[in-house]
Order: structure tokens, then sequence, then C-alpha cells
């Protein structure tokens, strides 16, 4: 028996553009000495392992049409019926829209009971690919493939899922940031190192998410305002908190109650849709509610889930963010409490039992940013270890 356990050093999240590690250790476990003794070869002879990175998009058909097959798919097909070959996908649902070349771990390995040996797979992910998402529509799933031929018996594949968070326009920062190599080099400076992209990236992250731009919004219906609604930026981070306020003191129409859902909204592109008229699919997330009669200010807080997907575009999809705002309002005036004579005296209040009401509602889009891959690990379980025995 040879057992083969693949590692994904760093976690198994990763920011697109990454360099990912696997370690890739190769096993025979300890014979008896009885049977050792009644075996003639006791020598494991491996022909050959190999590694690969892909990515599978599945669709749900009957919304998504996908585009042509390419050249290049059709002949990954064809390579996938022959049992002999190293095929990364074979078994898997829909068509892979991205797949690194297979890299040789090793040749004829042959081990002895007891012994092991181990193999680092290196390979760096692409800046424009896409990133894993589970949406209603459409899905796009990464793993990580070892193969691995038994001399004597067909191939074996272990897969390791990965999760590949993408910030939206990094490979032209990438692009800009390499422009700098093309300028004369002065032997006699010292050459400051070059960033890589996941520097590059956290980078932008951190100016995008800490710049504020306060934007004030005056909430109207056709009766007049209802809130002045400020928040201090549209650009969050995954894990953080959104923070706003609301102003009624100024309002000019009552307001009952609000509440605030952060919403993803997937947008399929007009060439991939079944039907022309086909609606985006929204998914709520967190939701903040509150009954403001009566009140002049109130603050929201509205967390963002670390296991969600940041804004990406793709071929075949839009992501996007906004909060959705629905504010109950009355036609008429609702009297509050009364001012109490002395600070000491208690007054009671009931409000009214019924009202005539109206609701309005509200979109805000924000845009909903990456943040390091070792926070998004620890909201999320996935395994970065995987085991197979031949």
């Amino acid at each position: 028996m040879v057992e083969v356990q693949a590692q994904v050093l760093g976690g198994p999240v990763h920011l697109a553009g990454d360099t990912v590690q696997v370690c890739i250790t190769i096993t025979v476990p300890s014979l008896d000495p009885a049977l050792r003794a009644q075996s003639s070869d006791v020598c494991e002879v491996l022909a050959w392992g190999s590694a690969q990175i892909h990515c599978q998009c599945s669709v749900n058909e009957s919304r998504v049409r996908l585009p042509a097959t390419s050249p290049k798919q059709a002949e990954e097909r064809a390579v996938t019926n022959a049992d002999t070959s190293f095929a990364p996908c074979r078994g898997e649902r829909g068509h892979v829209v991205l797949s690194t070349k297979p890299k040789i771990l090793f040749c004829d390995l042959q081990l002895l009971p007891g012994e092991s040996r181990s193999f680092v797979y290196r390979e760096t992910l692409p800046c424009d690919a896409p990133p894993t998402y589970r949406g209603q529509l459409l899905k796009y799933a990464y793993k990580i493939t070892i193969g691995v031929q038994r001399l004597g018996s067909p191939i074996k594949l272990l897969r390791v899922p990965i999760r590949v968070i993408v910030l939206q326009g990094l490979s032209e920062a990438c692009v800009y940031s390499e422009s700098g190599e093309l300028a004369p080099s002065n032997p006699f400076l010292h050459t400051p190192q070059r960033d890589t992209p996941r520097h590059t990236a956290l980078q932008i992250i951190q100016n995008l998410s800490t710049r504020k731009n306060v934007n004030q919004y005056n909430i109207t219906n056709t009766q007049g305002k209802v809130v002045r609604f400020c928040i201090y930026k549209t650009s969050f981070r995954l894990g953080e908190d959104i923070v706003a306020t609301f102003d009624f003191s100024s309002a000019e129409v009552p307001c009952v109650q609000y509440s605030v859902t952060l919403q993803s909204e997937e947008v399929i592109s007009e060439a991939c849709r079944q039907r022309p008229s086909q609606k985006p699919m929204l998914v709520p997330y967190s939701k903040a509610h509150e009954v403001c009669l009566n009140m002049t200010h109130t603050n929201l807080l509205l967390p963002i889930p670390l296991h969600v997907t940041p804004t990406f575009t793709s071929d075949l999809v839009s992501l996007q963010w906004r909060l959705h705002f629905e504010f109950v309002t009355s036609k008429t005036e609702v009297p509050g409490p009364s001012t109490p004579q002395n600070a000491e005296d208690q007054i009671e209040w009931r409000a009214p039992s019924s009202l005539e009401i109206e609701t309005m509602v509200w979109d805000l889009p924000i845009t909903v940013l990456p943040t390091t891959p070792s926070q998004v690990a620890q909201a999320i379980c996935m395994p970065a270890q995987q085991t197979l025995k031949l």
C-alpha cells in the first residue's frame, strides 16, 4: 500500500496572483517482519506523479447559455477519454474555464517499506482569474489535482479544493507596477525588490477601504423629506462593518420603521442569457431593522460576512453589491410624548393602534473588496490537507 498526502502550504485560501505551494508526501508504510520475510518484492514503484490547478464552471442551463466550445476544450475532452492519460477534470461537472500546465513531480519512484519522499508543487494563479463563487445561476470551483500511477495499476487522482479571492483590476495594476522595469537601471544604485501581486493587491485594498468620503442622501417621497442618510464610504472589505447614520430631525414625513439589507446582485451577461428579459438574482445577507417613530437620530451597523464573494466581473457573470432600504412612513402626523414639566417626572406614551402607512424602497450600490486570505480561512470550513491510498 502507498499513501499520498497533499497539504496546501499557507492555508486553503489564496488571492489571485499568489503562488500556491503544495507539499506532496509519498509514504510506504512499514511491513510486519513476518510478512516482509514472505514477500520477495517489497519495493513499491510509482511510474509517475503530476499536479495541476483547474477551475470548473457549472451553470443553471435553464437560465445561462454557455458560449460555443473552444477547440482547446474539445481537445481536453478527447484526452479525458484515455485511461492512461492524466485527466484532472475527469468526472467533474461543468466545463474548464482555467487550467494551468501540468507539472511532473516524479518519475519511476521506488520506495521501500517505511520510506517516504516529499515534493513541493508550485503554481502561480493568474491575476485575472475568476474567483471561487457559489451563486444561484453559476458556480466557480478551484481544485488542485494530483495524479499518481502505481506500476501496473490505473491512475488515481487526489483533489484538494482551494478558495480563490480576486481583486477586480489587479492585473492592470500589476502591469503598471512592472512598467518601471523597462527604464534604464543604474548599476551603482540599489534596485528595490519588485512588489508581489499579493502585496500590490493588499495595498490597493487598504487604500480603497480606508478612503473616507462622506456621502449624504436626502431621501424623500411624494409628501416630502423622510430622512437624511449619511454614510462615510462605499467600499468595504470582507468582515468589515458598514457604519452609517439616519437623521430624522428635519423630516417632513414621519418614518415609523426602516430596514436595511445587504444584498448581492448576480447579473448574467447579455450574450449568455437564455431569455433577454431575464432579471438579476438577488440574495440577502445581513439585515438591520429598527422602529424609529419619534426618533431624531439613529445609527446603522451592518456586518459583511467573511465567507461571501467580493465584487467581480467575468465573461459570464457580474456580481454587484448594494444596500436595500425599506422605509415605512405614516400618511398622517403621529403625535409624540409631551415634554415633562419636571426632570423627575415619568411620562407614559403608547403608540397608536393603527396607522395609514406607505412603504418606499431605495438601493445604494456599494463595493465589497477582498481581505487577507488568513481572515477568510478562519470563517470557512475547508481542509488544507487530503490523503489518498493506492
